[in-house]
């Protein structure tokens, strides 16, 4: 085959990616704001309605959900949207928030993981606020990623 025979499947191959790429960022974000919406329920009923079972699924599935959407992000998405130094920029800065978030994460969990095998909230303030801070953060990550990260993969894919 030349190259001009090349070149062709291969475009159309790199769009298939990309949208297959996109999708499985849009899935991971639906899989973190529902994750959200049950860090915000406990927040919501602090500090005596929490249950301790939901603190228990949460906490459980909190950091590996995490750990899993950004290592996909960052080992196949991110490359293929950083084409440029503006874009570089972006995506440097997309995984200093992955740090972040990880590390807040980790934090909440044990704190979930305490609550939820009967443990006291010992400042229901404190943990709320630890609560809205992640959740909020996490979802302005998501809305940046929907906005530039996700319509920059699918550019050219349709």
């Amino acid at each position: 085959m030349t190259d001009s025979r090349q070149k062709p499947g291969f475009g159309r191959e790199r769009e298939r990616l990309a949208l297959d790429f996109a999708l499985l960022v849009a899935r991971a974000h639906e899989r973190k704001l529902r994750l959200c919406d049950a860090l915000e329920a406990i927040a919501d009923d602090l500090p005596s309605r929490v249950d301790p079972l939901l603190c228990l699924d949460v906490a459980s599935s909190l950091l590996p959900m995490l750990r899993a959407s950004h290592h996909f992000e960052e080992e196949i998405v991110f490359p293929a949207f950083a084409q440029t130094e503006q874009r570089e920029r972006i995506v440097a800065r997309l995984r200093a928030e992955h740090l972040e978030d990880e590390c807040l994460a980790e934090d909440l969990s044990e704190a979930l993981l305490a609550h939820g095998h009967g443990g006291p909230i010992a400042n229901p303030e404190a943990f709320g606020y630890m609560l809205r801070a992640f959740f909020e953060a996490l979802r302005r990550h998501i809305a940046f990623e929907r906005d530039h990260l996700l319509p920059a993969l699918t550019d050219g894919a349709g």
